[in-house]
């Protein structure tokens, strides 16, 4: 196999973790497989240079400073590899063989980076890179970087770009887990995931895969995450499947929008519990939900919506909280779903303003982290549908 294995700042963080690292890379090598290694800085020494930099400093200068922390780690990673007799040497930018190409403002030069990346791949059956993860290079020679979470994107790249089987993620933590085990208690390690769930949940707050490395991922790609005390770069961790598909997805069949008016809603606990419990009963989907401070609006399907109102108005009546529930039908849904939509800023307003600007009013619109939803009339689907594949 040909990997591309990562070293996050904690896998490293010691000499004996850094013992730990190259036993693993040691391993893999003798077992016949192209390794590639991308190494972050030692634990947390980016983050204390950056806190030291307490005076004025151009963006090249600080790229410079903050740049040291992976150079240090693979001249120690690739010395300890030396020792276990594994042929390897450290690449930063400024070496020959460096692969991470970028401009100015630090946007991937794909061209020139899988260039690069190729032929880097084709030297992995004499020699064990071991790359500086985070930076990159201008066409230049500056030192630029990726921005945080770096590493882990330095990694997926070089694992796309140079043909690689699978890119390992060594970290922290056993993989991605059911719960937060600092706070939860029985949390476990989940075996599978997909690209979508784990980018949702990254952009949650979920520190394992940098979202912006996910990007690069695609289909053929196995991206696993494994524990630093594992000891095997080849087994257990938390495999991520699948690739990113940039959707835009217009729903066949009408919605009715049916709002629940109330005082001070969202601070009566269990009232959306509730509503939703009363239509799960009656066997009604909820396509989807959006709510205010005195209101709760639940889409589904048109044809429900007259078995849904009495539902509703049921649990209006039996209590003093909710005042009221009204209906409309003949609602449309176009969602846009993708990957790089969290990347792009003002990608929600490029829509929505040409929108506006062609006399169609929004019903709603609901954001997760990769997706947005836009609810307008039944009639003008065909109008914003077509806004929308010209704007994203």
């Amino acid at each position: 196999m040909r990997v591309v294995a990562k070293f996050g700042g904690t896998s490293l963080g010691t000499g004996e973790r850094i013992n730990r690292a190259a036993d693993s890379i040691a391993a893999a090598v003798e077992a016949g497989h192209q390794i590639a290694v991308v190494a972050s800085a030692m634990g947390s020494t980016t983050d204390d240079l950056l806190d030291d930099i307490e005076f004025d400093v151009s963006d090249e200068d600080r790229a410079e400073i903050v740049s040291m922390g992976e150079r240090t780690s693979v001249r120690m990673l690739k010395a300890a590899l030396a020792a276990r007799e594994v042929n390897a040497l450290f690449l930063e930018p400024g070496s020959d063989e460096w692969p991470i190409i970028t401009n100015d403002v630090g946007e991937v030069d794909v061209e020139a980076t899988k260039k690069r990346a190729t032929d880097l791949a084709g030297q992995l059956d004499g020699v064990v890179p071991v790359i500086t993860g985070f930076l990159a290079q201008n066409e230049g020679g500056d030192i630029t970087t990726l921005g945080r979470g770096g590493s882990d994107t330095t990694a997926v790249m070089l694992g796309n770009y140079m043909n690689a089987d699978e890119v390992v993620i060594v970290t922290d933590v056993e993989g991605v887990m059911t719960g937060d085990p600092r706070v939860v208690e029985g949390a476990r390690n989940v075996g599978r995931i997909s690209v979508d769930e784990l980018r949702n949940l990254s952009f949650r707050g979920a520190e394992v895969v940098a979202p912006s490395a996910l990007s690069y991922k695609h289909e053929h790609l196995d991206v696993r995450v494994v524990h630093y005390q594992h000891g095997d770069l080849l087994t257990g961790g938390t495999q991520i499947e699948g690739e990113f598909q940039n959707l835009i997805d217009m729903q066949e069949q009408k919605l009715a929008c049916l709002t629940v008016a109330g005082r001070s809603i969202r601070n009566s606990p269990g009232i959306l519990a509730d509503l939703s419990d009363a239509l799960r009963n009656a066997g009604i989907n909820i396509d989807a939900v959006a709510s205010g401070m005195d209101s709760i609006t639940f889409y589904v399907d048109s044809e429900l919506a007259d078995e849904a109102e009495p539902v509703l108005h049921e649990r209006v009546v039996s209590g003093n909280t909710l005042s009221s529930v009204t209906v409309e039908d003949d609602i449309a849904v176009i969602r846009v779903t993708g990957g790089e939509l969290p990347n792009r800023p003002g990608v929600i307003q490029s829509v929505l303003t040409p929108i506006a600007d062609a006399g169609i009013n929004l019903h709603d619109v609901i954001t997760s982290a990769t997706s947005v939803a836009l609810f307008v009339a039944w009639d003008d689907r065909e109008e914003t549908l077509e806004i929308v594949q010209r704007e994203v």
